[in-house]
Formats: structure tokens, C-alpha cells, sequence
């Protein structure tokens, strides 16, 4: 009996603590994130006409000449899984990340017609999933794009720098260019 009564408040506080943290503070903060940012608590999809054409916040890939390309993928099967969100784990030894490196800066200085490919365009991110590029990354690809689209190369250059977002609070992280939001105002829809 004794036994009972001392184990009765800490199952209670158990029992507390569980719906405190696992029901009631998630529930607060959900409703919180819908109305004070809606949009990103969404996932910040993008809809172009009614229909979802991506998220801000993960890649995804682009072939078409016309358009950026963005980082490799090694999250999922396919690549840009966001289910699967992770990278390839292979070292830089690794017989098949030598070859996959090899094969795609193979590919992308045929497409840009130069053999100055920055790093990101080979090299897959910790998640697989950055939506962003370096400056230099979206450089390298205006000659191309513009062709493809039939516009001037300044026309492009200036859409890439509208889109390029500086370091965070002027110290944190690189310059990068979202590649979904870049691609979206060259075909002339505005993401906000």
C-alpha cells in the first residue's frame, strides 16, 4: 500500500508532463505558426494558377536549359526526397562519388560551354534538399539560359541578382540564389 501512494505523484506528474509536451504545447504552437506565419508553416509552397509547383525551402531538379539548375540530390532514390532528406554518406575515396562528381561536371561543362564549375553544382548538400546556389553557380549558367530563353545575357544576370540574398544579419552564411524563385520570375511569375 505504502508502495501505491509513493508511486501515485510521480505517475501523475508522468502523466501531466506527457500531455503538457506532447499534446497541449504542440497544439499551442501549431495554431500559433497558422496565424502568426501561415505560408511557412505550410511548408512555403509556391502555387503557380492553382497548382503547387514547388516549395521555397527544398530543391528540386530542373533539366531543361532554359532554366537554373540547382545542387545535386543524394536524398531519395531520385534525388530532392524530402522524405528521405539526407545526404550520400559516400567519402570523398568512394569509387562511385569520384564517378558521380566525374559525370556531372562532365555534363554541366558541356551544357555551359566552360570548364569553371563551382563546387555546388557537383556536390550533393548534408540534407539534399538546398534550394540555393552560390552567386558564382547561377553565373556560370546565363550564357545558357539565355540562349535557350532568346534573351539578352544582362536580362538574365539581372534576374539572378534580384535574387541573390546576402549573408544573414551581414556576417552569417554565404551569398546564395534560390533556384525555384529565380526560375519561376524568369518565366514571369513573381514569388513572393
Amino acid at each position: 500500500m505504502t508502495i501505491l501512494r509513493l508511486s501515485r505523484g510521480p505517475v501523475l506528474i508522468f502523466i501531466m508532463l506527457a500531455l503538457l509536451t506532447g499534446l497541449v504545447y504542440p497544439l499551442v504552437m501549431t495554431a500559433f505558426a497558422q496565424v502568426a506565419l501561415p505560408a511557412q508553416a505550410n511548408g512555403s509552397l509556391v502555387t503557380v494558377d492553382g497548382n503547387v509547383v514547388g516549395s521555397i525551402l527544398i530543391g528540386q531538379s530542373f533539366s531543361d536549359p532554359k532554366y537554373f539548375w540547382g545542387r545535386p540530390s543524394a536524398a531519395g532514390k531520385d534525388g530532392y526526397d524530402a522524405n528521405s532528406s539526407g545526404g550520400s554518406n559516400l567519402a570523398p575515396t568512394n569509387q562511385a562519388l569520384i564517378q558521380q562528381v566525374t559525370d556531372t561536371l562532365a555534363a554541366l561543362e558541356a551544357a555551359n560551354h566552360t570548364t569553371s564549375i563551382p563546387v555546388d553544382l557537383v556536390t550533393t548538400s548534408g540534407s539534399g534538399l538546398d534550394p540555393q546556389i552560390s552567386p558564382a553557380a547561377a553565373d556560370v549558367q546565363v550564357a545558357r539560359v539565355a540562349q535557350a530563353r532568346g534573351i539578352g545575357e544582362d536580362v538574365v544576370r539581372a534576374a539572378v541578382a534580384r535574387h541573390t540574398e546576402g549573408s544573414m544579419l551581414g556576417f552569417i552564411g554565404e551569398p546564395r540564389v534560390n533556384v525555384l524563385a529565380l526560375n519561376l520570375s524568369l518565366d514571369g511569375i513573381n514569388v513572393p
